[in-house]
């Protein structure tokens, strides 16, 4: 068997189990379930472990689960969707769609924030400061954080407690990835200090000090698009 043929087979065996655990996920499951764990699945669904593991990272992709490293995979979603669940890959202007996702995002995270001062259980603080480190980490380091970024700010929205709140997180997704590709860390120093601000406020059932830190951080992320845009000559 050639490697592309090898390759293609795994391609197709993955396609299968992704099919089939789609169709467990819309029959047996509900936003916030906790997953079997990988070997469960690979018994259940007749594959192996590193299948089980592709299919779990193209279902994230698609918005349907969570993989949180050290706790499980949970579920998000039972209704799949693509990588762009806003439908915005097509808007032109990169740029004036940061923006106007910053806009959205002032309206929301401050107050989910709050929320997750006031609600967090003392695992989801402990995994905040996890997150809060691991992105400075990267940033630091020069290495790409968009990820782990967008990571932190999921885990907000989940502290919140409310499934409505999480049931917005392609919203920040989106908006997080939209913003790291028009600007590539030019706010390295204040998302450092912000993000330090939004967890230790959390961390400390501070609602109002969340609310304030994540409005500031926010409020950072939109003056840098604003002044590209004028940089650009658009406004």
């Amino acid at each position: 068997m050639t490697d592309e043929y090898a390759k293609m087979n795994r391609t197709l065996r993955s396609a299968h189990v992704e099919d089939q655990m789609l169709d467990y996920l819309l029959r047996n499951c509900k936003p916030g379930d906790k997953l079997p764990s990988e070997f469960s699945l690979a018994e259940q669904f007749h594959t192996s472990r590193s299948t089980i593991r592709e299919v779990m990272k193209s279902l994230a992709a698609q918005g349907m689960v969570e993989i949180r490293h050290g706790s499980g995979t949970y579920v998000i979603s039972t209704s799949a969707s693509a990588p762009d669940p806003l439908h915005l890959s097509g808007h032109k202007d990169k740029y004036r769609l940061a923006l106007e996702l910053f806009d959205v995002r002032l309206m929301l995270e401050p107050e989910i924030a709050a929320m997750a001062a006031e609600l967090r259980t003392d695992r989801q603080a402990a995994e905040l400061k996890r997150y809060c480190d691991e992105t400075e980490d990267l940033y630091l380091r020069d290495e790409d954080h968009m990820d782990k970024d967008i990571e932190f700010h999921t885990c907000i929205a989940r502290c919140s407690g409310n499934t409505v709140v999480q049931a917005l997180i392609p919203v920040i997704q989106s908006a997080i990835s939209t913003f790291c590709n028009v600007t590539q860390r030019k706010l390295k120093n204040e998302t450092i200090q912000t993000h330090r601000w939004i967890t230790n406020a959390i961390i400390n059932r501070d609602p109002i000090g969340a609310r304030c830190a994540m409005t500031a951080h926010l409020a950072f992320n939109r003056d840098m698009i604003q002044e590209m845009i004028r940089e650009r000559g658009e406004v």
